[in-house]
Formats: C-alpha cells, sequence, structure tokens
C-alpha cells in the first residue's frame, strides 16, 4: 500500500484557488521532494495531508487513513507520524535533553532519547537550554523532536534552513538511515541539491498544479538535454550544443592535437530544469 494517495485535491480561499486538482501517490519507504516557489500551494497541499487544514473537495489517504477524520483512530494516526515545521515556539526554559523528552511521552513506541540527540549532533547541547540554541541548533532540535516518535512517515518543511554545509551534509545523512530503516519520507525545500542528493522522486507544483513528477535524474527531459560544450580558441571562448558531445570533443582533440583549452561538457542541472518548468530564469 502506499503511503499517501491523493486524487482530486482542491483547496480555496475565497476567490483564490489554492490547490486545483491534485493527483499523487507517495510509495511506503520513499523519500518523495514537493517543489515550488512561494504560493504555488504546496504548503497548503502538505497541510492537509498532515491533517491540520480541511480539504473542499477530493480524496487524501495518509497510512490509510483520511486526515479530516477525528476520535480515537485519529489520535493513533498521529502517533504514526512526525512532523517537523518551519517554525516551532517550544519552551525557551526548558533543556534540550528535557523537551525531547517531554514529546516522546506522546508516543506508544518512542526512540531512545540519547539516540536521537546523537543522531541529530547536538550531544554538547544536551544540558542547553532552548533559549540559548543557535539558530542552526534549534532546528536540529525541531528535527529531533518530528523523529522522536519513531514514525513510519516524516513530514519535512524546509528542515536544513539555517543548517551550515556541514551540519546539512550530516543531516542528509540522518535522512537516508531513516529511509534504511524504512521510514517514508515527505520534504519540502527551496535547495534544489537537497532535493536532487536525498529525494527518489520529485513532484514540480505551480500555481496549484502538479506539473510533473518523477526522479531528479529525468525530471523535465532533464536526462536527454542537448549538452552544451564550450572551450577555448586563441582568445575566444566558443561553445555548441549537441546531443552528441563526444564527437564533439573527439572533433576538437583532433584539432587541438591533443588537450583541449577550457574544456567544459554541461546538461541542465535539475535547478536549470526547475526553472524552466516554473517559468523563471536566473538572474
Amino acid at each position: 500500500m502506499n503511503a499517501i494517495e491523493v486524487t482530486g485535491l482542491r483547496k480555496s480561499y475565497g476567490q483564490v484557488h489554492a490547490v486545483k486538482g491534485i493527483d499523487l501517490s507517495i510509495a511506503s519507504g520513499e523519500i518523495f521532494a514537493l517543489l515550488g516557489p512561494n504560493g504555488a500551494g504546496k504548503t497548503t497541499t502538505v497541510e492537509i495531508l498532515e491533517g491540520f487544514r480541511t480539504r473542499d473537495s477530493g480524496s487524501v489517504h495518509v497510512l490509510g487513513f483520511d486526515p479530516k477524520d477525528e476520535g480515537q483512530a485519529a489520535r493513533e494516526w498521529r502517533n504514526r507520524i512526525g512532523i517537523v515545521l518551519q517554525s516551532t515556539s517550544d519552551s525557551g526554559d526548558l533543556s534540550v535533553i528535557e523537551t525531547i523528552q517531554h514529546f516522546s511521552g506522546y508516543y506508544s513506541n518512542p526512540r531512545d532519547v540519547e539516540e536521537v540527540i546523537h543522531s541529530v549532533g547536538l550531544e554538547e547541547k544536551s544540558g542547553s537550554l532552548i533559549r540559548k540554541l543557535s539558530g542552526g541548533q534549534r532546528r536540529r532540535l525541531d528535527v529531533a523532536l518530528g523523529i522522536v516518535g519513531n514514525p513510519e512517515l516524516l513530514f519535512l518543511d524546509e528542515p536544513t534552513t539555517g543548517f551550515d554545509p556541514e551540519a546539512r551534509r550530516a543531516f542528509w545523512a540522518l535522512i537516508e538511515k531513516l529511509r534504511g530503516d524504512g521510514t517514508t519520507i515527505l520534504l519540502t525545500t527551496h535547495y534544489l541539491d537537497e532535493a536532487e542528493a536525498l529525494a527518489d522522486r520529485v513532484a514540480v507544483i505551480n500555481d496549484g498544479r502538479i506539473i510533473e513528477v518523477s526522479p531528479p535524474s529525468t525530471l523535465g527531459g532533464r536526462s536527454t538535454a542537448m549538452a552544451l560544450v564550450t572551450w577555448r580558441e586563441g582568445q575566444e571562448i566558443k561553445s555548441e550544443n549537441t546531443n552528441n558531445p563526444t564527437a564533439i570533443v573527439n572533433k576538437l582533440s583532433s584539432h587541438f592535437n591533443g588537450e583541449i583549452p577550457e574544456l567544459t561538457v554541461t546538461r541542465p542541472s535539475l535547478e536549470d530544469i526547475y526553472l524552466a518548468m516554473i517559468g523563471q530564469t536566473h538572474e
């Protein structure tokens, strides 16, 4: 069974149609990234999946449960999911370990608190008050609170905002470990390198509609896009778009009798494809 099944999802705010008939399936154990500009409808979509917002129409099942339902079944369902929001406002007068211990008590099968602290790299700050943490450390605590319940499905909303490069890489390793343990992960991020490094598949949403769902390597025809070959000839930088870069390189190698000055061969990056799909370009 897929972890998430969505059919014909719609949501409006007055005359503003935020979500315009989304269909989406996310497999159990998959890391799935939802990409889109601000105002595209991704936050509304995710909040409906999390049960924080009601829908106007459509069918939604998350771990086999409809998030709009209430009662004991809803409480049992929430025990199976973890959520890392963009920002939280927990008590700054509790320490890191006190906060995680407190939240672990909400779940029937929580992870070991010390192991969670280690996994997010907060060992040295275990006894520190939350209000004394840096922005990046506070974000790591948010992630810790999202995973302490040992969730089957984890929602991550811009999880590495404020992380330095080393912390981001450590976080990526944590996400890969969670996936290895069988956790399904729905990720929203503005970092295209993060989506490419982590996601099995990505969906691009714009103007309330999903444009395409595919692996990052093939999004928007990326894997078959023309390559750009550039090189220096005298004082001039030359370039050529081609479907057969090997032939161009061989030709240039013969022309220069070996080493080709300042040779580069590139295909569109995930960011290039994404920006083209949502109708934007690099500055």
